[in-house]
């Protein structure tokens, strides 16, 4: 008797505990999405503007499945600049790739063994009437421009076509 009272015992726990947890889980947040966070570039890129010793370009009119991922200006003097005005503006791109606008100070070689690796050239492309360098790496690609003292790199494993038009979105 005392056999069957601990087995039946544990059965009515084990009932009461699944029952509590189908609640908590039907009753509870769930993440609806793909897990990108968007951030807001368009302040960061006014501000950037000011303090850029380059005419810094981000995009505009670029359509809303276009989702600006990462954002950062970092200026010559701050710590891991390397003496360099840096700008970064990331995106998931409608295809669910990565595109990215990159711009620097920095030597043009010196920016592409950074941002693509194995960089090797693959052409070029006009762009809003503008001949770009398009340059293939291992995994990536980007289109390049100098413009004055400032190299724009517009990367990521995005297509051509897509870097393409977030070259054309820049202003």
């Amino acid at each position: 008797m005392r056999g069957r009272q601990t087995v039946r015992d544990m059965v009515l726990s084990m009932l009461a505990v699944c029952g509590v947890v189908a609640v908590a889980y039907a009753f509870g947040p769930h993440s609806s999405g793909d897990g990108v966070h968007v951030v807001e570039y368009r302040t960061a890129a006014a501000s950037a503007k000011r303090a850029a010793p380059y005419p810094l370009l981000a995009p505009e009119g670029l359509p809303e499945k276009w989702r600006a991922t990462s954002v950062e200006y970092r200026p010559a003097g701050r710590a891991g600049s390397d003496g360099h005005s840096t700008w970064h503006l990331g995106f998931v791109t409608p295809s669910g790739q990565y595109a990215a606008v990159e711009q620097s100070d920095a030597p043009r070689d010196d920016v592409l063994a950074d941002k693509v690796h194995d960089a090797k050239s693959d052409g070029s492309a006009t762009v809003g009437g503008r001949d770009w360098e398009r340059v293939q790496g291992a995994k990536d690609r980007a289109l390049a421009v100098q413009s004055g003292k400032a190299v724009t790199l517009v990367t990521g494993t995005a297509s051509y076509e897509e870097l393409t038009q977030l070259a054309q979105a820049l202003k």
